[in-house]
């Protein structure tokens, strides 16, 4: 009993100086679950209720969200960002996983000027580039189309994506790459077969970040993707927000918030472990 008591007491006393922390991360956690069940309530209320603090006392309208959805199109702007970010999540892992392999494992002339370019593209901002974008789109005919954003989207993300696998690659150990050649695995099968499913933490955890940074991304598709139905998500629902603040349907505008945050919210909920675990193993070496 004795013994018991002095663990816990120990025990207590190196939890304690994280107490603050703890206190912190309770109430932030806190305050974003009341945040978020509050937005939930008033998309199923109606503009009455939330400006009166009746939240849910006529009962559920679920026809907020479709109206939402099919109304003011944001089934059409949620399918768009669909079509965006799906291709080019997978277009920016075929092509920065293989660079980053190759730039991680060899020494090659040249290797240490694209490692630079890579390193100076995740210091050049967006709005540096735009103009120039512009002017190629334009020239080559590409406007007016979905193509154009998930190009767009996928050559700005290269830098980013191809430096974050870089570093786990390197944390790999080269043991299996020597058995593979022992075996007479070649370079392609190698990578595929071997270092690609060995990266998959790495993969995933990046592909998750590209997801939710290009779901909710705005400033590109504002400009490239100017037509209505071309709109993704962000787009859509500042146009949504702006003409239901003017026509006085709060409720309509929570609905359509809701429908946004919500696929990302999921995604992370459903991911967290492997956006940690790839986050955490590329510092353990191999």
């Amino acid at each position: 009993m004795m013994r018991k008591t002095n663990h816990i007491g120990h025990r207590l006393k190196k939890e304690a100086p994280r107490i603050p922390g703890y206190i912190v991360v309770l109430a932030w956690t806190a305050f974003v679950f009341c945040m978020f069940g509050w937005i939930i309530m008033a998309s199923l209320s109606t503009t009455k209720e939330i400006f009166t603090n009746n939240l849910l006392s006529s009962g559920a309208h679920v026809e907020n969200f479709t109206k939402a959805l099919f109304t003011n199109n944001m089934g059409l702007y949620l399918l768009n960002s669909v079509i965006y970010t799906v291709p080019y999540c997978i277009l920016i892992i075929i092509i920065a996983a293989p660079a980053a392999y190759c730039l991680s494992r060899f020494n090659f002339r040249g290797s240490g000027i694209i490692q630079a370019l890579i390193i100076l593209g995740l210091a050049i901002p967006n709005i540096m580039v735009v103009m120039p974008l512009f002017s190629i789109v334009n020239s080559l005919n590409l406007s007016g189309t979905h193509l154009t954003l998930i190009f767009i989207y996928t050559a700005g993300s290269v830098p980013y994506t191809t430096y974050y696998l870089m570093t786990f690659f390197k944390s790999i150990s080269t043991s299996f790459e020597e058995a593979a050649a022992i075996d007479g695995c070649g370079f392609f099968r190698c990578f595929w077969k071997i270092m690609f499913p060995l990266a998959r933490p790495a993969v995933m955890t990046v592909t998750i970040f590209n997801f939710i940074g290009k779901w909710n991304e705005y400033f590109m598709a504002l400009i490239f993707a100017n037509k209505s139905e071309l709109r993704p998500i962000g787009v859509g629902l500042y146009q949504v927000v702006t003409s239901m603040m003017n026509s006085g349907d709060w409720a309509g505008m929570f609905a359509s918030v809701v429908i946004v945050f919500v696929p990302t919210v999921i995604i992370y909920a459903l991911l967290s472990k492997h956006i940690i675990g790839g986050t955490t193993a590329g510092g353990v070496k191999g």
